[in-house]
């Protein structure tokens, strides 16, 4: 193997990409670094704190991919690389970063790492996670109630004004970018079985 086999695992809110994503690592361990695109959201310190919580979160031009693909030609060339890290509370990137060093998988998760042409260009195998639409907002409700202190109302409100028109405009389309389509995410046994199988192909793993 010349240069390690890139995953881009994509799909809309809750639809279980992340447990599709945490599968393939927990099968290949220490052989994976893992990139969230949730971590390479531009930053936004040169804005008011009242104008960084108007940002659309669930646009492609919120994302950093310009960093995001330096990032990842970087872990081609077997280089490492500091990670960003997004601090929620203020909405703009934190001073800390991660440092990941290179490893022979590599899997971009997040909801548009399909939409971006030249992210695609970088990868071996594409998969959207497709979940139904009810089980995706049920999941996010619970999710953002529990775990991020929101309100019902202002979950709701998110969802239908700038979550859905977004996942119907942007999300959706990239899933005909996908090689492999994986329906109802970490609970596709089968479609991970096949999913790991051919990762071990390209990485001359077969027994």
């Amino acid at each position: 193997m010349t240069r390690p086999v890139v995953i881009g695992v994509a799909g809309g809110t809750g639809s279980g990409k992340t447990t599709v994503a945490r599968k393939i690592v927990e099968q290949f361990t220490d052989s994976v670094v893992y990139l969230e695109q949730d971590a390479y959201y531009k930053d936004q310190s040169h804005l008011t704190l009242a104008q960084r919580i108007q940002t659309n979160y669930d646009h492609p031009l919120a994302f950093d991919n310009d960093l995001l693909i330096r990032h990842l030609q970087k872990l081609l060339d077997y280089q490492p690389i500091e990670k960003p890290v997004y601090d929620y509370s203020l909405h703009t990137r934190s001073n800390q970063t991660v440092p990941l060093a290179p490893k022979d998988v590599i899997i971009i998760e997040g909801i548009l790492v399909l939409e971006d042409e030249r992210l695609r260009n970088l990868m071996d195998i594409k998969i959207f996670v497709d979940t139904d639409a009810d089980v995706r907002i049920l999941r996010r409700i619970e999710r953002d109630i529990q775990e991020r202190g929101r309100t019902f109302e202002s979950v709701m409100n998110q969802y239908l004004n700038i979550v859905r028109p977004m996942h119907l405009q942007f999300i959706e389309p990239s899933k005909r970018y996908a090689d492999l389509i994986i329906p109802e995410g970490g609970h596709n046994q089968v479609a991970i079985n096949l999913l790991i199988n051919q990762i071990r192909t390209y990485l001359d793993l077969d027994e």
